[in-house]
């Protein structure tokens, strides 16, 4: 699916878009590649390795089943339905970041790899960029949104998102925004100004300017996870096979994700996030009609139909994740207000609105540890 082929199937109305043609449930929307998108620097601290250009798993699923289980002599059946090609992996020669092909490693040096390139001194805790990233790891898409070649486009693809830092109508303040926050976005505005300054974009730089651009990626941010190991699984279910067969290979399925559970938890996926231009105009809804996937592997987005869409009706996703939006009216009105800066009106929350302002203690832990920053 092309982008070019896509705008047949939706158009763009402000912020919003509308389906152009009847779309079926399952149907593909568009396939997107991100302005920017980066891993988040906690994979490498615990040990997930991705493409440093297009977040694509780099461990076998094997290898990542053994180590997400840590049972070292796993064997999974059917290993050739795993895509990943180590041999095809290439470092960068002169820091040795990891990418998954050539192809990968080459868009990245002419993107921005070479201005943030750190050579002999990656691993110097003084270097400013070091420095940069160890203060905050939400940071590390603004770092490559400052080291684009072209500048100039960038700053102009990025007047379609949007970047407020409050809602004036509505009295809404980013929650990232917030007096909790101000030590460290003083700190991250100093050390971003030391390590990355360019006078082409000065405006960003400035103190109200800086604080527009970590609300744009903050409200903005799409987040990414790559998996192997799921890659695999979901070829794994694809096969055609004897019942017998089928039933002993989904028991080893199960039984390896709960030996997966016992050992590491939930963090299954290498993580990052990714700046998209056409997801980014999707509105949210509590009930929504599309949602949005990664089922390449990599940082390529997949927006797919969840029902069927009607001619002229918007297409919506959802802000929230499953939990979330099992979640009553006032607790996803509060985590939507505090990180999106609107207040929902969906049909759902409309079938609710004589519901008590009410958030029990449970919800808002889980609240406080989902927008933790």
């Amino acid at each position: 699916t092309s982008l070019t082929w896509s705008f047949c199937l939706f158009m763009l109305q402000g912020k919003g878009l509308f389906a152009k043609r009847s779309i079926k449930k399952g149907e593909t929307i568009f396939i997107e590649r991100p302005l920017v998108s980066a891993q988040f620097l906690w994979n490498t601290l615990y040990k997930y390795k991705a493409c440093e250009y297009c977040l694509r798993a780099l461990e076998t699923a094997e290898g990542n089943a053994r180590r997400l289980s840590g049972i070292p002599g796993l064997s999974l059946p059917h290993p050739e339905l795993c895509r990943v090609r180590p041999e095809q992996h290439q470092a960068c020669p002169q820091c040795q970041v990891m990418y998954c092909s050539s192809e990968c490693r080459q868009a990245a040096a002419d993107q921005y790899h070479q201005a943030l390139c750190l050579g002999p001194s990656e691993e110097d805790p003084d270097h400013p960029i070091n420095k940069l990233k160890d203060a905050w790891s939400k940071s590390q898409n603004i770092i490559y949104v400052f080291q684009a070649k072209d500048k100039a486009h960038l700053q102009k693809l990025f007047t379609h998102f949007c970047s407020r830092t409050a809602n004036e109508e509505e009295e809404i303040a980013h929650k990232l925004l917030g007096e909790q926050f101000r030590g460290q976005l003083a700190l991250l505005h100093s050390l971003f100004t030391e390590a990355l300054y360019d006078e082409r974009l000065g405006r960003w730089f400035v103190p109200e300017g800086f604080r527009s651009l970590f609300a744009l990626v903050g409200t903005n941010g799409q987040g990414i996870g790559t998996s192997s190991l799921s890659q695999w699984v979901h070829a794994c279910d694809a096969l055609e096979l004897p019942a017998q067969q089928r039933e002993h290979l989904d028991s080893f399925i199960d039984q390896l994700y709960k030996d997966i559970e016992k050992e590491t938890g939930d963090f299954l996926n290498c993580e990052g996030s990714g700046l998209f231009l056409l997801q980014s105009s999707c509105n949210h809804s509590c009930i929504p009609n599309a949602e949005v996937s990664f089922p390449d592997n990599n940082f390529l987005l997949h927006l797919s139909a969840l029902c069927d869409i009607n001619q002229g009706e918007e297409i919506c996703i959802s802000y929230l994740d499953c939990c979330q939006r099992d979640r009553s009216r006032h607790s996803r009105h509060k985590i939507l207000r505090e990180n999106y800066l609107f207040v929902c009106s969906c049909p759902k929350c409309v079938s609710q609105m004589d519901e008590l302002d009410v958030t029990s203690e449970e919800e808002e832990e889980e609240e406080d540890e989902m927008t933790d920053v």
